[in-house]
């Protein structure tokens, strides 16, 4: 681990105009690609199953939603391979080159989705098709995190860190605004009929100008400071992957446990909460969507709030409170769902993102904290990634098997109760990593130490 520097001095250090091009770019990349993944997520429980599993939906229709739902988490499970491999060339070729990447690849596979043929045009090769795009979004998922939320722990004032940090974080409610916000318009000025034949397309279409956007302020962005440091190092991250899991096993292993919980809700926020209430509940699609949009800003507002709270009280205290927020909030969600009404169906989701928040806001500044720099990028990205399937990938799948079999929504209350306790245990092991030094000083003077022979080789580099 490495060392700590709590005594530093607590200074209120200015942004500077570097530090606010760099939380642009990470802010703006991983809204876009948010953006991406969610208008799939939630166009997957309106208007895909018809459209691309024609012959299931017509036979089986509870069926059709929940292999609709299922979509959603294959991408997940190819997010470690795209960390692998993002985290593997970006801790070789830097943060930036791999942002720029994978905002273009998650972008194209997004449009590529809106022209897509539906199985009524070309049968089986329809959903075969959608599931391959959605590979590669998922492929593009998994190295997006890792890289935006180093881009800004790293540029971060120590003191400010978990601030920083929750820049990257709110791309996730901002892109949910959006994409809901965008599918709410088009429920209001198409028809039902227009939506499902050719409305649906259009959400997934606007990322193209979306990425465009993107990738002008992401080049634009200056390489991180710490990779910088790498650059002249190349000798102690030879093999980031492989050192990766001979020596931090346990720090993946808590990172994935202390995310399962905060993903599996969101995705029932995300995903499920709009099926189910359009769906099992028939209630107004616009209302619904509109109610989500506007929940989805204390989403915003309170991951913010809890990247600068766990500045001042830890990473670890923020975290157990907002999962234990979430946990209490479970089964008294589901009750006001469950009346039908819409005002109270969006101050559920409301009081949800309060908890989501608190334990969403200081992830990329403790998980950038639990790694030492030469697999730091790998680390963060390879947990966040199965961190995700173990939590979001299926949960809305799982959360509409469990309605189904119970018959009682407050069942998926206890899952995902279940998997915060889960979280609270993981982040509560992990310990607090607030103030950690992040620099690879220490470990550079240790590595020439025990390998005087590279300290000619390094000495000419610098």
């Amino acid at each position: 681990m490495s060392a700590r520097t709590d005594t530093a001095p607590r200074t209120r250090e200015r942004i500077g105009a570097e530090e606010r091009k760099v939380l642009a770019g990470t802010l703006a990349g991983t809204t876009i690609e948010w953006y991406d993944f969610f208008i799939y997520a939630q166009a997957a429980g309106l208007v895909l199953a018809p459209l691309f599993l024609a012959p299931v939906s017509q036979d089986a229709p509870g069926l059709a939603t929940v292999l609709s739902l299922a979509t959603i988490g294959i991408s997940f499970l190819f997010r470690p391979l795209g960390a692998i491999v993002a985290g593997r060339l970006g801790d070789r070729l830097g943060r930036k080159r791999m942002l720029v990447f994978t905002l273009v690849l998650m972008g194209a596979a997004t449009a590529l989705i809106g022209l897509l043929p539906t199985y009524e045009t070309i049968g089986v090769a329809a959903p075969a098709l959608l599931i391959l795009l959605r590979i590669l979004q998922g492929f593009s998922a998994g190295g997006e995190w890792g890289g935006a939320a180093l881009m800004s722990v790293e540029h971060a004032p120590l003191h400010r860190r978990g601030l920083f940090g929750a820049y990257p974080q709110i791309g996730v409610p901002i892109g949910m605004i959006l994409a809901t916000g965008v599918l709410w318009a088009l429920s209001t000025v198409t028809t039902p009929e227009q939506f499902q034949s050719w409305g649906w397309r259009i959400p997934f279409l606007f990322s193209v100008v979306l990425i465009v956007i993107g990738y002008l302020i992401r080049r634009a962005v200056e390489e991180s400071p710490v990779f910088k440091e790498m650059q002249l190092r190349k000798k102690e991250s030879s093999a980031p992957l492989r050192d990766l899991f001979r020596h931090n096993t346990r720090q993946v292993v808590l990172t994935a446990l202390i995310f399962v919980a905060n993903n599996a809700a969101g995705y029932l926020l995300i995903a499920f909460f709009i099926a189910y209430a359009t769906g099992t509940l028939e209630m107004p699609r616009a209302s619904v969507l509109l109610a989500t949009t506007l929940a989805s800003f204390g989403w915003l507002v309170f991951t913010m709030y809890g990247g600068a709270l766990s500045d001042r009280i830890g990473r670890v205290r923020t975290f157990q409170i907002g999962y234990a927020l979430v946990f209490a909030w479970m089964i008294p969600l589901f009750l006001l769902i469950d009346t039908r009404n819409t005002w109270l169906y969006g101050l559920a989701l409301f009081l949800l993102t309060i908890g989501l928040g608190l334990s969403y806001g200081p992830m990329s500044a403790m998980y950038a904290e639990m790694f030492p720099v030469s697999v730091r990028y790998s680390g963060v990205s390879i947990g966040y990634a199965l961190g995700a399937i173990l939590g979001g990938a299926f949960a809305p799948m799982i959360a509409q098997l469990l309605l189904q079999s119970t018959g009682w929504s407050g069942s998926v209350g206890l899952y995902t109760m279940a998997l915060c306790v889960v979280s609270f245990v993981a982040v509560t092991v992990a310990g607090e990593t607030r103030g950690n030094n992040l620099r690879v000083a220490e470990a550079h003077e240790q590595y020439l130490r025990e390998h005087p022979e590279a300290a000619d080789e390094l000495g000419r580099r610098a």
